[in-house]
């Protein structure tokens, strides 16, 4: 299947790969009518504008939460930091303008609200049922327990929960997605419907 989008997604900072953007795609593309979707951590809207995209042509709406100061890799010194993303300024990251701009240029300022905010406390009074979850935060232990004590209650019974970065060898990568992943299906609330190459997606029961 082809998916058209309104921006040359090339051009945006991200880390998806095309066969995890189809599947996040598809399953917005099934659930959002039902109820909101929310991703947590947009950084500049690379998997937003897929999310998105498939939330508009569906009739949904997209929250994307980021706090857009970056995640510990991104950060001065770090691996992945993008010094166009830093602001002198501040001494501070900040992805919201770039997120802003590649929004617009989505034309997708209709579909996606962006909450710009830490998770935990953008969930505090949080009562909206969640058609899908996708979360792709900041991969501290700490950080990724975070958001999946905050929100995993949110989603729906038959919706899903997305979890990006799974890497069952340390040696490849961290291991706080993959924890939280494996909390969600130990806590027999969630049955796994498939792993898309480090895209995991688990259905709540």
């Amino acid at each position: 299947m082809t998916i058209e989008l309104a921006i040359n997604i090339d051009q945006v900072k991200g880390f998806l790969a095309k066969d995890e953007a189809a599947a996040l795609y598809n399953a917005a593309l099934e659930l959002s009518p039902q109820a909101p979707v929310l991703e947590i951590g947009s950084y500049c809207g690379k998997s937003t504008v897929y999310i998105g995209t498939a939330c508009k042509k569906a009739g949904g709406v997209l929250y994307a939460l980021d706090h857009h100061r970056g995640s510990e890799e991104h950060q001065l010194g770090e691996e992945y930091h993008d010094p166009d993303l830093y602001d002198d300024g501040a001494g501070l990251m900040d992805t919201f303008k770039e997120f802003r701009k590649n929004m617009r240029a989505a034309d997708l300022e209709d579909t996606v609200i962006p909450i710009v905010a830490p998770s935990g406390l953008a969930c505090r009074g949080w009562h909206t049922p969640l058609s899908m979850v996708f979360i792709d935060g900041g991969h501290s232990m700490e950080a990724a327990k975070t958001d999946y004590q905050s929100w995993a209650s949110h989603v729906m019974p038959g919706g899903i929960l997305a979890v990006h970065d799974l890497f069952p060898n340390p040696d490849e990568g961290g291991q706080a997605p993959i924890t939280i992943y494996r909390l969600a299906l130990a806590s027999g609330l969630f049955e796994e419907i498939e792993v898309v190459n480090t895209l995991g997606l688990l259905r709540k029961l």
